[in-house]
């Protein structure tokens, strides 16, 4: 019997029982769905994260201060402290002082409500000065954005996100309209370009929903504070990714010695980078895709037991028919190679319409779910031919268990 007889012939063995073998498919088919979608989730996350945080900014640095301890011994977390200051941001600016640095944007943010008619909309009002739109990388649809002219008279003007424009002013252009922050009225001088945003539950913020105005009018007219020089970030940009790094050790040993601090554990400010952000972001998502993957590599496995079940009980019908084989001449090898030919039958057919329901589920879960699925093509060939190697190996001792019989035992079976 040729290799094509074979194939001929396995294949009327897997037609002829059909809803068995189609329970078996079932088995590998779901496995498969499972491996390909855990696998496009983890992946999706990873990407969206990496998008979010490079919308952030390029080659991004963010300084924070420390945090405070009351009279009580109550410590605040992390950026409770007023421990950065707008000098500290123009000592970093210095091409002297940091070679490393592109650009540098003090900042200090509060959720604010904006009026604008009859309309109003709760944002976060970020106070900065110009080289904000530089350091986060972002652009203007309309108008323009604050200038130094701005930040030295204190001007009662402000730039809108886009969301932030959408809610306050609908299909009307912004530009020009007044808008009340904190009931002080503020001129609308531009609208920034939309970077996008997600509805995901590890998303804080919306980077399209904010309005920027001068640092030094927040200081003054909506801010306040006992310190009007207090910030509550510095955002650096580096001059490439390949110098972050100098940059990162440039802005930690000018405020050490801003600080007079002599320790870097005693440092009043944490430093953090893009990178880490999004290497610490990475890794989580790596995680739980191995988990979920894992747990999606338990159902191959009970497709496997599936296949291998089917196997033993075609076997055991077939012990006649096995022995007829033999009796004409069928050697051990084509027997054996039958019932692999109907296990890697069953195995392929399982892996292509798991594959098939994976990429239609990655198309439409995501309408769903709100989360980003990738198909990932490696991880799609890899589980079609992890059923086709579970289709085989399972059915490996079914089929050298029919071999193996007999040929005189075989036609004595009732």
């Amino acid at each position: 019997m040729n290799v094509l007889e074979t194939f001929r012939t396995g294949l009327d063995a897997v037609l002829s029982h059909r809803l068995r073998s189609t329970l078996t498919v079932v088995g590998i088919m779901i496995g498969i769905t499972a491996v390909i979608l855990t696998v496009g989730l983890g992946e999706g996350a990873q990407k969206q994260v990496g998008s979010e945080i490079t919308a952030l900014g390029s080659n991004l640095l963010t300084v924070t201060p420390g945090s405070t301890t009351s009279s009580s011994g109550v410590r605040g977390g992390f950026g409770s402290a007023s421990t950065l200051t707008t000098g500290d941001a123009a000592a970093l600016d210095s091409k002297i002082v940091a070679p490393d640095i592109n650009a540098v944007a003090p900042a200090d943010s509060e959720s604010e409500n904006l009026v604008a008619g009859t309309t109003n909309w709760t944002t976060t009002v970020v106070g900065t000065d110009p080289s904000w739109l530089t350091v986060r990388g972002r652009s203007m649809t309309e108008g323009r954005f604050i200038d130094s002219h701005d930040l030295a008279t204190r001007a009662t003007v402000v730039v809108l996100g886009a969301t932030t424009a959408e809610e306050l002013f609908s299909f009307r252009d912004p530009v020009g309209e007044s808008v009340d922050v904190d009931g002080v009225p503020m001129e609308v001088i531009g609208v920034l370009d939309t970077v996008g945003s997600s509805s995901s539950s590890s998303t804080t913020s919306d980077p399209d929903d904010q309005a920027i105005v001068p640092l030094t009018t927040a200081a003054s007219l909506l801010f306040g504070g006992t310190s009007r020089d207090a910030v509550s970030q510095i955002l650096i940009q580096a001059t490439s990714s390949s110098t972050l790094s100098a940059a990162y050790q440039e802005t930690d040993a000018e405020l050490l010695s801003l600080h007079a601090i002599t320790t870097a554990s005693d440092a009043d400010f944490t430093i953090t980078s893009e990178q880490q952000v999004l290497s610490t972001a990475t890794s989580v998502d790596r995680t739980l895709t191995v988990l979920l993957g894992g747990i999606a590599g338990i159902s191959l496995l009970v497709g496997g037991i599936g296949v291998m079940n089917i196997m033993l009980v075609s076997v055991t019908e077939r012990i006649r028919e096995i022995g007829l084989r033999k009796a004409l001449g069928a050697t051990p090898r084509v027997i054996r190679r039958q019932f692999l030919v109907e296990a890697s039958v069953l195995g392929t057919v399982g892996g292509l319409l798991g594959a098939v329901l994976g990429i239609i589920g990655a198309e439409v879960l995501p309408h769903f779910i709100s989360d980003p699925i990738t198909v990932s093509p490696v991880a799609t060939v890899g589980a079609i031919i992890v059923a086709i190697v579970i289709g085989i190996v399972f059915g490996v001792y079914p089929a050298s268990r029919a071999a193996k019989l007999p040929p005189i035992d075989a036609l004595r079976n009732e």
